[in-house]
């Protein structure tokens, strides 16, 4: 196996060997243009994200800046959204579904190091791969760490860090994340806290 073979497969590898380190430059260069381009040429910016990421869906949409390290790690379903400042290492592969929001400042992260020092600076790493279900909120500033699952129609509270599974049909919130309560259809009318909509088309 090569680096970049053990990585994908989640097991210790070295970020630099086997040609590694040519794909995270190649892709920060895409990052580069990407955080830099006008924002009325939202074609090609639609065109540069879809060339950065492995897999997407119709509907893609990231707001400048964004940052990942390869890219081709990460796959999107239908309708995806990530506001500003969204960070995802994907060493390991993230896995999105449809009708998925970042709020800003949203950090996905597969990669990690080594707890005991003499290992961490063996200069081996890992990454353990992330999925987010369908219809996910991700809260501003949440942080999702490695090997979390999270279920479909979830809400994570803005803040919170994601160190472990979150199962379907749930708030969850906090440091660590914990579930909150369920979502259930007495939800439906309302779009913040106790307000309800006062539109028929929600």
């Amino acid at each position: 196996m090569n680096q970049k073979e053990r990585m994908l497969a989640g097991l210790p590898y070295k970020a630099w060997l086997d040609g590694l380190l040519d794909e995270r430059m190649e892709n920060k260069k895409k990052i580069h243009e990407l955080n830099v381009m006008p924002p009325e040429d939202e074609k090609k910016m639609e065109e540069l994200i879809k060339s950065i990421l492995g897999k997407s869906g119709t509907n893609t949409k990231i707001e400048p800046p964004f940052h990942c390290d390869y890219g081709k790690n990460i796959e999107v379903g239908n309708n995806f959204f990530a506001n500003y400042n969204c960070t995802i290492l994907d060493v390991g592969k993230v896995i999105i579904g449809d009708n998925v929001m970042f709020a800003p400042n949203v950090a996905v992260y597969t990669a990690g190091h080594p707890i005991h020092p003499e290992s961490r600076n063996s200069g081996y790493e890992y990454g353990i791969s992330i999925t987010i279900g369908d219809n996910v909120w991700i809260g501003g500033s949440a942080v999702i760490t490695p090997g979390v699952r999270i279920g479909n129609n979830v809400v994570i509270g803005a803040g919170s860090v994601v160190t472990k599974d979150i199962p379907d049909n749930v708030i969850a919130v906090g440091s660590p994340c914990r579930v909150l309560r369920e979502i259930t259809e007495a939800d439906r009318k309302y779009y913040f806290k106790d307000r309800e909509f006062d539109v028929e088309d929600y």
